[in-house]
């Protein structure tokens, strides 16, 4: 699979089971984890299969009929499980390309096979009873095409031998239910549960839309093998999922709760509500882009009829973390619409970006959507910034490696990140500093943890050269995010991390805590 390569502490071979699945989760809530499952359609397979005829039949390996897989963790009922995950069932067109029935079934492994008909090769995925016979023309596209056959890591699929692995698991699927049966006693259909009042909030960042927590765990519930508890957020969806308020609601909010849960939810299920409701919501969000630079606001009014971009003042920054994480979602909906509309919005992004100066080869945090300019020059990797260069490797991945532009901007982002804001403490703790007009800040927010797994994902596919490096400097930044949690007495970590540099000379680490975390 693609994301085979994480930090860790001594090895760089793979991820542990459970650390598989929690990874899965933190790209199912960004969506980005949907893009191994997709629909029946030609036109998002060609993100898969540009310049490419290859496509694939599934067959049932003992008596040669086509197959509609039944859901391996028994979720969805009458759905149809197979759009969602395994249906990928448009017919050879070569007419060299004849299918082959194995009546030997894999119990849980999938073993490959080659045979050469004419000028290409058929590649045979045997997995559970189930042939795919694909027409591959790269070793790449075969190892795509793996990933997208493989089910969810579901209660059935890819459990764990070792039986400490299995209760960790467990445990993990226990405390995701203990929070929903919570939310759903105290907050259902609320945005958030207030753990202490127990009560529900919606809060201002949605603009009147409700049930954030609801849209935002589909995937996780469907993921995890909760049937019961994926029905009724299903059904919540369906029923009270009302688009069309006129709050002012934060862009980027709703891009990677609702947007981001309703694509991996439609890609996972083929449940055609989460489409419909994805599609009426790209276009509600249109209208923030209506600026002089075409750099989106960070609030929209969501009402179907307004057509302007909310926020008040003409002057007021749009944030980097915001309009540079909607990438991936927006892309999507230009797929599942047929319209370029969404896709043009974030190229646009891309081309003012590399337009403009930067800073030591670095991006600020702010920036004046009428101007164009950078409003000031305080960068982070943490709050503010983060998720913006996340959304640049992982537009390479979901490109299958073929955004050439998307990969120059987040390894010359990572270079100037490295040369500029890396440091090493006294006592040895590797982090990263924030940066404010030249001079360095020695603090590290709790959000630059992220950073550890990104550059450990982006070390597989930069420069062999520079391959160990950045494996080596992604698990000394999350070892420095290890220590600020086993550092304090509660053994929890704080916003933000204040590392100090002159005394005791250890690197001693200190909290600073706002008032949401009190």
């Amino acid at each position: 699979m693609i994301f085979k390569t994480l930090a860790g502490k001594t090895s760089f071979v793979g991820l542990r089971l459970p650390q598989t699945f929690l990874f899965l989760l933190f790209l199912g809530s960004l969506g980005f984890g949907a893009l191994f499952f997709l629909p029946e359609t030609s036109r998002l397979k060609r993100i898969f299969q540009h310049n490419s005829d290859n496509s694939a039949v599934i067959t049932d390996s003992m008596n040669g009929q086509s197959t509609q897989p039944s859901s391996p963790i028994g979720l969805i009922g009458a759905a149809r499980f197979d759009i969602g995950v395994l249906r990928i069932q448009s017919q050879l067109s070569s007419s060299n390309g004849k299918q082959t029935n194995n009546n030997k079934e894999s119990q849980g492994t999938i073993s490959m096979e080659h045979t050469s008909e004419g000028d290409a090769a058929d590649d045979k995925v045997h997995t559970r009873g189930v042939v795919v016979s694909i027409r591959a023309r790269s070793p790449v596209r075969v190892k795509l095409r793996n990933c997208m056959l493989k089910p969810p890591y579901g209660a059935n699929y890819g459990k764990p031998s070792d039986p400490e692995s299995l209760q960790r698991r467990e445990k993990v699927k226990e405390m995701m239910k203990f929070a929903w049966d919570n939310y759903k006693r105290y907050a259902w259909g609320e945005n958030e549960l207030r753990p202490l009042s127990r009560n529900g909030n919606d809060g201002r960042t949605f603009g009147g839309l409700r049930g954030a927590s609801i849209v935002d765990s589909l995937d996780t519930l469907y993921i995890m093998g909760l049937g019961e508890e994926y029905q009724e957020a299903k059904e919540w969806v369906e029923n009270n999922l009302n688009l069309n308020v006129g709050g002012e609601a934060s862009l980027f909010e709703v891009n990677i709760r609702y947007v981001g849960g309703l694509l991996s939810a439609y890609y996972l299920t083929g449940e055609e509500v989460f489409k419909r409701k994805v599609v009426e919501l790209g276009k509600n969000l249109l209208p923030a882009f209506n600026t002089p630079t075409g750099i989106p606001h960070g609030v929209v009014n969501l009402a179907s009829d307004s057509k302007r971009w909310s926020g008040g003042d003409l002057g007021r920054s749009s944030v980097l973390a915001e309009f540079g994480t909607l990438h991936l979602e927006f892309v999507h909906l230009s797929e599942l619409t047929n319209d370029p509309i969404y896709t043009e919005k974030v190229m646009n992004i891309r081309k003012h970006l590399n337009q403009l100066d930067k800073p030591r080869g670095l991006y600020p945090n702010a920036l004046n959507p009428v101007s164009g300019n950078w409003e000031q020059h305080y960068v982070s990797i943490g709050a503010l910034g983060d998720s913006f260069y996340e959304y640049l490797i992982k537009s390479y991945l979901m490109s299958d490696r073929t955004d050439e532009v998307a990969k120059r901007m987040y390894y010359a982002a990572l270079e100037a990140i490295e040369n500029n804001l890396v440091q090493r403490s006294p006592g040895g703790l590797i982090y990263v500093a924030e940066w404010r007009g030249g001079i360095l800040d020695h603090r590290m927010g709790h959000l630059a943890c992220f950073s550890g797994g990104m550059i450990g994902i982006g070390a597989e596919h930069g420069s062999p050269e520079t391959r160990q490096h950045q494996l080596d400097l992604a698990a000394n930044i999350t070892h420095t995010c290890h220590e600020s949690y086993r550092r304090t007495l509660t053994k929890e970590t704080c916003r933000r991390v204040k590392i100090l540099t002159s005394f005791y000379g250890t690197g001693v680490t200190a909290c600073f805590l706002t008032a949401d975390w009190v």
